[in-house]
């Protein structure tokens, strides 16, 4: 075998090749879409994924709204913040956040799933996500990924 024929490939944010996907979030399980769109912004379904370089995809997520959660997790999936002072702990559960907002519903299980640096934090900034089927992104002319 000859090995002189396998090189190792480092990508930089030069050689990074950034491709713009659109998922529609409309009956999908909310972990399985959270799973996919945070690999798809980490780079690791690429063949030259770098662990220390940003090469994801920009990723759109629409009908933020129509995600599904099974079992009881509506009323049992509790998301805590803490105000910043003593006894501010708030507790929201799943139903009452997807009324208020959908969107961070999204947002927080992505985040929760991406590393907990800078790297992770310049990383989210490329996922987008709306409530409806509508987004301003049509210039970027983005890719449909079906899950």
């Amino acid at each position: 075998m000859n090995t002189l024929s396998y090189k190792t490939v480092s990508a930089n944010k030069d050689t990074v090749n950034k491709e713009w996907v659109i998922i529609d979030a409309e009956g999908t399980p909310l972990g399985r879409l959270a799973t996919f769109v945070a690999s798809s912004l980490r780079g690791k379904h690429k063949t030259n994924f770098t662990p220390h370089v940003d090469c994801g995809d920009n990723v759109i997520v629409i009908n933020a709204e129509k995600v599904s959660l099974s079992g009881n997790k509506w009323s049992d999936k509790e998301y805590v913040r803490y105000t910043g002072y003593p006894g501010g702990q708030k507790f929201t559960t799943a139903s009452e956040m997807m009324k208020k907002n959908p969107i961070s519903m999204v947002e927080n299980a992505v985040r929760g799933m991406l590393p907990k640096n800078r790297l992770g934090k310049a990383i989210f900034k490329n996922l987008h996500v709306y409530a409806g089927a509508s987004h301003p992104h049509e210039a970027q002319k983005p890719r449909k990924i079906e899950l």
